[in-house]
């Protein structure tokens, strides 16, 4: 593993332990070279997966490798300041990544993560949830905003916050 400070190629795994979820291990290595400390994590892999961006045509579709972290960054800042734990965030990502890699397809369209994105904060965090459409579905005017605010609280029910379970009328 190559040491990120200064970039020579050894280093040395001082402590391996899972992470709480137990959907990788967490990794904490020292480099031969400069003695820096840094920590890695190792996650299963079970199938490489390309996004198909939407465009107007065939021909515009653009397509690049699935990124983990860049669904974590954006699950990350929908759920800001919203009292969801990172542990919470980080089942999310990982449900989702899996049902990315076992669907059997090499390709994925990026609406189907943002669907299943959806689905998943529509679960946690009902603010959560509209700050990711508002995104997602390009809202452009605050019409839009009350729109769809008000399709959530028609269909009403229980929805998660964190840990708690808050009753909406």
């Amino acid at each position: 593993m190559r040491c990120p400070f200064c970039v020579h190629d050894d280093s040395q795994v001082k402590d391996s332990r899972p992470t709480e979820d137990n959907t990788s291990i967490r990794r904490r290595r020292q480099c031969s070279s400069c003695g820096a400390r840094f920590t890695t994590f190792e996650r299963v892999q079970l199938r490489e997966v390309t996004v198909v961006k939407s465009g107007a045509t065939e021909n515009e579709r653009r397509r690049q490798p699935f990124d983990r972290a860049k669904l974590e960054q954006s699950v990350t800042l929908a759920c800001r300041k919203r009292g969801v734990s990172q542990e919470r965030i980080d089942q999310l990502v990982s449900g989702i990544q899996r049902q990315v890699e076992t669907a059997g397809e090499s390709e994925v369209a990026s609406a189907r993560i943002g669907e299943l994105v959806m689905d998943g904060l529509r679960q946690i965090d009902s603010v959560a949830y509209i700050r990711f459409a508002s995104v997602y579905r390009d809202f452009s005017e605050a019409r839009d905003f009350e729109e769809f605010a008000s399709t959530i609280q028609e269909a009403g029910g229980k929805k998660e916050v964190g840990a708690q379970n808050v009753v909406t009328d």
